[in-house]
């Protein structure tokens, strides 16, 4: 009997003992894989290894920087002057991106402690850590590191709204040094024409947009290489003559862009003219709405209007912004056969004060127009001429586009690209770096990995060591 228990024993044991070798086997397999697979993806490309969960996508290429760089044909060099452990890591992130997308495109570090007069051959500039040059032959472009990180005053004039526009001028740079001519906008002049508001300047610039004043009252003909006339904020009206060239412009394949509203003297009564070929008729005096939802500040004749589909107007309403318009003039839209598309327009309640800078109430009173009216519209002037008009001479100054969010300055850049045609793909806007998000520093990654690699995996051997004595001791004693 004894003999036969302690053969069934040693049976048991032998049991144990395979299925704890068994659990050692399974357990050094897995532990082999794990090391195995951390192994693989630490050498593969960043970019296949990290992914944005960032809001604003902070990390991430737009779909219009892969359109310019996919179409280069030409080498790219984007010298990173930085000095040696003060990289960005932002900026080499993105870097690396540029370069992953492209075979023509290169990154190079200066460190300007070791080449202390390279940038001399870019900018006479002080060139700050983490600055770029972007240069394809004998054109280049600076980029400041100011420029990348880029901070303004936010509407209340109280804070601060800091981005990010590395992406944006990184591209935009890299348009302008392969494009061989650039989109040539000219501003009319003579008629007390506001300045181009800063913010909106610099984008036209950042676009590769060049600018160029002329005047009317004494030539024939609008410049032949113009690609866009724009008329912002006239204070007087333009000549007859005036206008003859300019609606013959458009009816020869001229493309135009108007920001023009009510003034506090007089009437633009043959600028407005423009329109009457089309079917489209200002209303006198300024617009104020009735509804509290289409104005803000409690201020009625500053105007949130609805934004109807079109090209210039669909990246708003994709992206859930909304513009402003600041003291406007109503336009009714009289013909219908597709030729005027409305772009903006006011609610059913808005009417059209006819007392215009001299009104003294908000309420409707006799003479008053009723609406509703359109702010800004889209002319096929025939002949591949078209016509973009805003109602508005202040939409795109600095406080009224910080107020929309940027969404004045995107509309009016729109409208700019669609005149001129395929500038899309350079127009991306910044990151905004307003919101919390996690950092480590360099000690706190490696224990994070010590952790992951060798302590979890060292705990599930001990555990399954344990396991397996517990279990032989168990049978031991049974």
């Amino acid at each position: 009997m004894e003999k036969k228990q302690k053969n069934n024993q040693n049976r048991k044991n032998k049991i144990a003992l395979k299925g704890g070798i068994y659990s050692l086997l399974v357990t050094g397999i897995v532990l082999a894989i794990l090391v195995a697979v951390n192994v693989f993806v630490s050498i593969l490309p960043s970019n296949l290894t990290k992914y944005d969960m960032s809001s604003t996508k902070l990390y991430s290429i737009t779909s219009n920087t892969k359109a310019v760089v996919n179409s280069l044909k030409k080498d790219i060099k984007i010298y990173w002057v930085v000095q040696a452990d003060k990289e960005d890591d932002v900026i080499e992130n993105l870097l690396a991106k540029y370069e992953s997308l492209s075979k023509h495109i290169k990154v190079v570090k200066k460190n300007p402690d070791v080449y202390p007069t390279f940038t001399e051959n870019y900018t006479s500039e002080e060139v700050p850590n983490n600055s770029l040059i972007v240069e394809c032959g004998d054109k280049s472009r600076y980029i400041s590191y100011e420029d990348i990180y880029v901070t303004q005053a936010d509407a209340t004039g109280y804070g601060q709204n800091a981005s990010f526009d590395g992406e944006g001028a990184i591209t935009s740079a890299i348009d302008y040094v392969v494009s061989e001519e650039l989109p040539k906008i000219y501003l009319l002049e003579g008629h007390g024409e506001q300045e181009l508001p800063e913010t909106f300047r610099k984008q036209i610039e950042r676009e590769n947009m060049e600018t160029e004043s002329f005047s009317l009252l004494n030539e024939d003909s609008v410049p032949e290489d113009a690609d866009v006339i724009l008329v912002y904020a006239p204070t007087s009206d333009i000549s007859e003559k005036e206008q003859e060239l300019l609606a013959e412009y458009a009816k020869n394949g001229g493309k135009m862009m108007v920001a023009a509203g009510p003034t506090e003297e007089g009437n633009l009564t043959n600028l407005y003219g423009l329109l009457a070929e089309y079917g489209v008729e200002p209303a006198e005096g300024i617009v104020v709405e009735e509804d509290r939802e289409h104005f803000a500040f409690q201020q009625p004749y500053i105007l949130l209007p609805d934004l109807q589909e079109s090209p210039v107007t669909n990246p708003l309403i994709e992206e859930n912004y909304y513009a402003i318009l600041p003291i406007a003039q109503g336009l009714r839209v009289k013909n219908q056969d597709g030729q005027v598309t409305e772009l903006l327009t006011t609610s059913e309640t808005a009417y059209s004060k006819k007392a215009g800078y001299d009104l003294e109430m908000y309420e409707k009173e006799e003479g008053d127009e009723e609406g509703p009216f359109a702010l800004a519209v889209s002319i096929d002037a025939g002949n591949d001429g078209q016509i973009v008009w805003f109602s508005s001479s202040l939409f795109l100054e600095d406080m009224y586009n910080s107020y929309s969010s940027g969404a004045n300055l995107d509309m009016g850049m729109n409208a700019l690209s669609s005149l001129i045609g395929e500038r899309e793909a350079v127009s991306i806007r910044s990151k905004s770096l307003n919101y919390n998000y996690l950092t480590i520093d360099e000690s706190t990654a490696s224990l994070l990995k010590t952790v992951m690699i060798g302590v979890f995996p060292l705990a599930f051997v001990v555990t399954g060591i344990v396991v397996v004595v517990r279990r032989r001791r168990r049978n031991e004693k049974g």
